[in-house]
């Protein structure tokens, strides 16, 4: 499944979920345009990282609530790579609280890096590739696209705001060798779930490694999806073997979606 001479962009992934998308994208001899937040010397740590699987890597730390600045980061990544192939929106940011407590301006947020930031980087790209006739869309939908959570209220409107923008932008493209898709992964050690899992040690009074067993006690197999075999499914959907499939929304979630 080689993605050789392909260019990809990848948001949120100086971290996490994205950084092993980025990373098997890299491995499988895309170049790629990484995009995300953190510390100086962290960022520089992961794009290494990607750099040493192989290819031509690039960082852009565009804000992705701001629509412009996600336009220019496709037009950029055109510019350096010669052409965006592969988009994966990935970045995503979360907030926990009732809905009485939850600050308006974290909605706002939410929604434009978890949602509106998918639009925005894919009405950029499509042009370039509805021309070349090829092109892939991935979509992380996380499991809350497919099932409520409580005191999650922003985080799985704009997932389950993606599958239905993923269905949507399939149907629109079916027919122009481009396919688009969401990933719906279970629960992943990032940055994003291990404050969930602080919250837990602290309420219960037990361990990280306990919290967190606490927490996978909803997903059949126990365990925490890893950032490699996320990678991997994407590195599936953005090959010449699954151009059969778009529109999908592909649980990577231990089994939850099975009960």
């Amino acid at each position: 499944m080689t993605l050789k001479g392909k260019g990809a962009l990848v948001t949120g992934s100086t971290s996490g979920m994205g950084l092993g998308i980025a990373k098997a994208l890299a491995e499988a001899g895309a170049a790629v345009v990484m995009n995300g937040v953190g510390e100086e010397a962290d960022i520089r740590k992961a794009v290494d990282t990607v750099k040493a699987a192989g290819g031509k890597v690039v960082f852009d730390g565009a804000d992705l609530r701001d629509p412009d600045a996600v336009v220019r980061m496709v037009r950029n990544a055109e510019a350096s790579l010669g052409s965006v192939d592969i988009l994966v929106n990935n970045a995503g940011i979360q907030h926990v609280a009732r809905i009485e407590d939850f600050p308006p301006e974290r909605w706002d947020a939410l929604i434009a890096v978890n949602l509106s930031a998918a639009f925005h980087a894919a009405r950029t790209a499509l042009p370039a590739m509805r021309q070349r006739g090829w092109g892939r869309i991935v979509n992380n939908a996380s499991a809350s696209g497919m099932h409520g959570a409580p005191n999650k209220t922003a985080y799985c409107a704009s997932k389950f705001g993606i599958i239905g923008f993923t269905k949507a932008l399939a149907l629109e493209t079916a027919e122009s060798g481009i396919t688009c898709n969401a990933i719906c992964p279970g629960w992943v050690l990032t940055g994003m779930s291990r404050p969930q899992i602080e919250a837990i040690a602290q309420r219960e009074g037990v361990s990280f490694d306990q919290a967190s067993r606490i927490l996978l006690a909803g997903q059949p197999n126990k365990r925490f999806i890893t950032p490699a075999e996320i990678g991997a499914l994407v590195v599936y959907l953005c090959s010449d073997a699954a151009a059969p499939v778009t529109g999908a929304a592909l649980s990577i979630d231990g089994g939850i979606s099975a009960k």
